[in-house]
Protein backbone atom coordinates (compact mmCIF):
# COMPACT_ATOMS: atom_id res chain seq x y z
CA UNK A 1 0.00 0.00 0.00
CA UNK A 2 1.25 3.48 -0.84
CA UNK A 3 1.51 6.00 1.99
CA UNK A 4 1.71 9.76 1.59
CA UNK A 5 3.49 11.91 4.19
CA UNK A 6 4.43 15.58 4.36
CA UNK A 7 8.02 16.83 4.12
CA UNK A 8 8.90 20.40 5.13
CA UNK A 9 12.00 22.45 4.33
CA UNK A 10 13.27 25.40 6.35
CA UNK A 11 16.23 27.77 6.19
CA UNK A 12 17.91 26.92 9.49
CA UNK A 13 14.67 26.68 11.50
CA UNK A 14 13.84 22.95 11.21
CA UNK A 15 14.84 22.03 14.75
CA UNK A 16 12.88 24.94 16.25
CA UNK A 17 9.84 24.17 14.09
CA UNK A 18 9.86 20.44 14.82
CA UNK A 19 10.27 21.00 18.55
CA UNK A 20 7.21 23.25 18.30
CA UNK A 21 5.24 20.59 16.37
CA UNK A 22 6.35 18.00 18.92
CA UNK A 23 4.93 20.23 21.69
CA UNK A 24 1.61 20.39 19.82
CA UNK A 25 1.23 16.74 18.77
CA UNK A 26 3.41 14.88 21.30
CA UNK A 27 5.61 11.91 20.46
CA UNK A 28 9.34 11.53 19.93
CA UNK A 29 11.51 11.97 16.86
CA UNK A 30 12.22 8.68 15.09
CA UNK A 31 15.98 8.13 15.17
CA UNK A 32 16.66 11.57 16.62
CA UNK A 33 17.73 14.62 14.66
CA UNK A 34 20.34 14.02 11.95
CA UNK A 35 22.69 16.90 11.19
CA UNK A 36 24.37 17.87 7.94
CA UNK A 37 27.72 17.61 9.73
CA UNK A 38 27.03 13.90 10.34
CA UNK A 39 27.28 13.10 6.62
CA UNK A 40 30.41 11.22 5.72
CA UNK A 41 32.32 11.58 2.48
CA UNK A 42 31.09 15.11 1.85
CA UNK A 43 32.75 18.42 2.66
CA UNK A 44 30.27 20.49 4.69
CA UNK A 45 30.91 24.20 5.36
CA UNK A 46 31.15 25.06 9.07
CA UNK A 47 27.96 27.18 8.97
CA UNK A 48 25.97 24.18 7.67
CA UNK A 49 27.21 21.45 10.02
CA UNK A 50 24.55 21.98 12.70
CA UNK A 51 21.67 22.31 10.23
CA UNK A 52 19.10 19.51 10.21
CA UNK A 53 19.67 16.93 7.50
CA UNK A 54 16.54 14.95 8.43
CA UNK A 55 13.98 14.64 11.22
CA UNK A 56 10.81 12.53 11.46
CA UNK A 57 7.92 13.11 13.90
CA UNK A 58 5.17 10.47 14.07
CA UNK A 59 1.67 11.95 14.28
CA UNK A 60 -0.96 9.25 14.65
CA UNK A 61 -0.43 6.70 11.86
CA UNK A 62 1.47 9.24 9.75
CA UNK A 63 4.79 11.06 9.93
CA UNK A 64 5.87 14.64 9.41
CA UNK A 65 9.40 14.92 8.05
CA UNK A 66 11.69 17.86 7.46
CA UNK A 67 15.13 19.29 6.85
CA UNK A 68 17.01 22.55 6.48
CA UNK A 69 18.07 23.75 3.06
CA UNK A 70 21.78 24.07 2.35
CA UNK A 71 23.00 27.63 3.06
CA UNK A 72 22.60 29.81 -0.01
CA UNK A 73 19.92 27.58 -1.57
CA UNK A 74 16.66 29.33 -2.44
CA UNK A 75 13.62 28.70 -0.24
CA UNK A 76 10.26 30.06 -1.32
CA UNK A 77 7.44 29.84 1.21
CA UNK A 78 4.06 29.82 -0.44
CA UNK A 79 0.42 29.05 0.10
CA UNK A 80 0.30 26.33 -2.52
CA UNK A 81 0.12 23.49 0.01
CA UNK A 82 -1.34 22.69 3.40
CA UNK A 83 -0.90 19.97 5.96
CA UNK A 84 -4.32 18.60 6.84
CA UNK A 85 -4.85 17.23 10.36
CA UNK A 86 -7.99 15.32 11.36
CA UNK A 87 -8.20 15.10 15.17
CA UNK A 88 -10.38 12.56 17.00
CA UNK A 89 -12.58 15.13 18.74
CA UNK A 90 -13.86 18.67 18.47
CA UNK A 91 -11.93 19.55 21.63
CA UNK A 92 -8.67 18.20 20.19
CA UNK A 93 -9.33 20.13 16.95
CA UNK A 94 -9.65 23.33 19.02
CA UNK A 95 -6.49 22.54 21.01
CA UNK A 96 -4.37 21.82 17.91
CA UNK A 97 -5.73 24.88 16.09
CA UNK A 98 -5.02 27.19 19.05
CA UNK A 99 -1.49 25.82 19.52
CA UNK A 100 -0.54 26.02 15.84
CA UNK A 101 -2.03 29.48 15.34
CA UNK A 102 -0.10 31.02 18.26
CA UNK A 103 2.22 33.55 16.64
CA UNK A 104 0.76 32.73 13.22
CA UNK A 105 -2.12 33.99 11.09
CA UNK A 106 -5.63 32.53 11.14
CA UNK A 107 -7.01 32.20 7.63
CA UNK A 108 -10.37 30.70 8.65
CA UNK A 109 -11.33 30.24 12.32
CA UNK A 110 -12.60 26.88 13.54
CA UNK A 111 -16.32 26.67 12.83
CA UNK A 112 -19.00 24.29 11.61
CA UNK A 113 -19.04 24.19 7.81
CA UNK A 114 -21.84 23.57 5.35
CA UNK A 115 -20.14 20.35 4.17
CA UNK A 116 -20.55 18.83 7.63
CA UNK A 117 -17.11 19.27 9.18
CA UNK A 118 -15.75 21.46 11.96
CA UNK A 119 -12.94 23.17 10.06
CA UNK A 120 -10.35 25.93 10.25
CA UNK A 121 -7.13 26.91 8.49
CA UNK A 122 -4.06 28.91 9.43
CA UNK A 123 -0.44 29.71 8.70
CA UNK A 124 1.84 28.96 11.65
CA UNK A 125 4.70 31.14 12.87
CA UNK A 126 7.09 29.22 10.57
CA UNK A 127 5.05 29.99 7.42
CA UNK A 128 3.51 26.50 7.14
CA UNK A 129 -0.16 26.27 6.14
CA UNK A 130 -2.44 23.93 8.12
CA UNK A 131 -6.04 22.73 7.77
CA UNK A 132 -7.70 21.28 10.87
CA UNK A 133 -10.89 19.34 10.25
CA UNK A 134 -13.02 17.23 12.55
CA UNK A 135 -15.96 15.21 11.31
CA UNK A 136 -18.23 13.65 13.91
CA UNK A 137 -19.12 10.02 13.25
CA UNK A 138 -22.67 9.82 11.93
Amino acid sequence: MTKLNSYLNFDGKTEEAFNFYKSVFGGEFLGGIHRMGDMSGMEIPEEAKNRVLHVTLPIGDDVLMGSDIFPGSPLVQGNNNYISVSPDSREEADRVFAALSEGGVVEMPMQDQFWGEYFGSLQDKFGIWWMIDYRAED
